[in-house]
């Protein structure tokens, strides 16, 4: 069976999937690693200095509330 992937990135394996629902610390970060730059991409804003010159920047207040949200969804039992 074809393992699938997404732009080159293959899934996480699920023993990591499982290890982090039951809160091993390392999984949890290894999941927030897999998905940082889904995270980035979903924190990117375009701020305009004083001369209107636009400045790519990634919104940090943003990125660790998503990255909050992920790490509660994770370790949460279901219908919580």
């Amino acid at each position: 069976m074809k393992q699938s992937s997404y732009k080159g990135k293959s899934p996480l394996p699920d023993f990591v999937i499982d290890a982090a629902c039951a809160g091993n610390a390392e999984a949890v970060e290894r999941v927030l690693q897999h998905y940082d730059g889904y995270i980035n991409k979903l924190c990117t804003r375009t701020l305009y200095d004083g001369s209107g010159q636009p400045h790519i920047c990634i919104d940090k207040y943003m990125k660790r509330r998503l990255q909050i949200k992920l790490i509660h969804s994770i370790v949460s039992p279901i219908g919580d």
